[in-house]
């Protein structure tokens, strides 16, 4: 489901330092039940690299490849002069579970603590992020997803706009598919 903006912005996280110039787009959270103690991004990562795809999320994000192929969308790569990259501290990087500017998929990883990481791409529509944090409540943990972007070029609203429809399926999929493996790896009773 989707929150209103405040209640992420009011989480210690890096992101809000680093992205301070950078619009914050949507944030969509998921409430996770039970988990135990200590539980990280890093056991969010796994969990959702193990389960399989929805067939619809294949779909969405087939078809958004296939036209950025088409209409050029992909062709330019992050380029490190671009990247967010020459922003994080020493601390930062020392602290990082994974090494910043690692790839993963269409994006580059800059960072990954324990309870927040950050995700980077650029292309012909937008410059994004995506944050992922995680947050301990009385029942478990709630998982804010965090999307951020900056235009890079007159066709980032039309963007935007054309795939708001999408958004709106595709997020609540991903956060839905991410509870049921919690629940089924880790929920209460577990």
């Amino acid at each position: 489901m989707r929150v209103p903006p405040d209640e992420y912005l009011h989480l210690r996280l890096r992101a809000h330092e680093l992205l301070r110039d950078v619009p914050l787009y949507d944030v969509s959270v998921v409430d996770l039940p039970g988990g135990g103690t200590g539980r990280t991004v890093a056991d969010i990562r796994a969990l959702d690299a193990a389960a399989a795809s929805s067939r619809l999320a294949k779909a969405l994000f087939g078809l958004r490849f296939f036209l950025g192929r088409v209409f050029g969308w992909d062709q330019e790569r992050m380029l490190p002069e671009r990247s967010m990259l020459g922003r994080l501290s020493e601390r930062d990087r020392r602290d990082s579970e994974v090494p910043p500017g690692t790839a993963d998929g269409h994006f580059i990883l800059l960072y990954q603590f324990p309870r927040e990481s950050l995700r980077e791409t650029r292309n012909a529509t937008v410059h994004g992020f995506i944050c992922t944090a995680l947050d301990g409540t009385a029942t478990g943990y709630r998982l804010y997803w965090a999307v951020y972007v900056r235009p890079v070029s007159w066709l980032t609203r039309p963007y935007l706009i054309a795939i708001e429809p999408f958004r709106r399926i595709l997020y609540p999929a991903m956060l839905r598919r991410i509870r049921q493996a919690w629940i089924a790896a880790l929920g209460p009773g577990v």
